[in-house]
């Protein structure tokens, strides 16, 4: 049976025990924090003990900055990775599993104008391990996962494909980094997205779910069966949640998707 979660930013109330106690009545599993930049989560932590101490659960970070650990910028670069080992450090002091980040999210796209990035290749790639490197080292000592997610074209030009993430995991040689596999993303980017989950099944740590048209399951043309059929056959065990927005009235739309993805899979 999936386990459903859902970001905490798409659920109704003012305190995370009251968006768990909606969240559970619609049917999710958990709540998807989210990791804001100038190290907003860690400020949060007495808040988010208390919601832990009342049974929130929180298993999972998406994090939500300005610059990540591909950035162009070495300062910003450092920054980036300076923090999401803050995120990784209160997750893990949480009882949580891991924290995801993109790449990058904004920051050159190779199918806009002026189409040639200011790094080559060769350099985004000795970025990408040297980033990934420090981060999964860090995860690894504090007992959760580093969720690498790959970002359609148009969000990020270095990583876009789950095969991608995988062929960057395994050169790190780490087992604290796992890919976050979205399905909006693999959508626009996957020639063939229920084979890209069945061969990333070594690697496959996380799962979001939206439609091809960035909102609720069940409001575009992703073949669900499918996508949970292959997540079924290689016993994926995680969750699926929610990361999109939201079409109809709110409270209905999350009400729906749980129930739309039991009857898809």
């Amino acid at each position: 049976m999936p386990r459903f979660g859902c970001q905490e930013q798409l659920l109704p109330g003012d305190t995370l025990e009251r968006k768990w106690e909606f969240a559970q009545e619609a049917g999710y599993h958990a709540i998807e924090l989210r990791g804001r930049g100038d190290y907003a989560l860690l400020d949060r932590l007495p808040e988010l003990r208390r919601a832990a101490a009342s049974g929130v659960v929180m298993p999972t970070v998406c994090v939500e900055m300005s610059h990540f650990f591909g950035a162009f910028d070495p300062e910003l670069r450092a920054d980036a990775i300076a923090q999401l080992k803050s995120q990784l450090s209160v997750i893990a002091e949480l009882g949580g599993q891991g924290v995801m980040t993109p790449a990058s999210y904004g920051m050159f796209s190779r199918r806009l104008p002026p189409f040639k990035p200011p790094r080559s290749e060769a350099e985004d790639r000795e970025v990408l391990l040297a980033g990934l490197t420090e981060l999964g080292e860090h995860a690894a000592i504090e007992g959760v996962r580093l969720y690498l997610e790959p970002l359609n074209r148009y969000e990020d030009h270095m990583v876009n494909r789950l095969g991608q993430a995988a062929e960057l995991i395994d050169e790190t040689g780490l087992d604290s980094i796992r890919i976050a596999a979205d399905t909006y993303h693999m959508n626009i980017e996957e020639d063939d997205p229920v084979t890209a989950l069945a061969t990333a099944e070594r690697h496959l740590g996380h799962v979001h779910v939206s439609e091809s048209n960035r909102n609720q399951p069940g409001t575009g043309h992703v073949d669900w069966p499918g996508v949970l059929g292959a997540l079924a056959a290689i016993g994926y065990p995680g969750y699926l949640t929610l990361e999109c927005r939201l079409r109809g009235e709110p409270a209905e739309a999350l009400r729906s998707v749980p129930s739309f993805l039991r009857r898809a899979s």
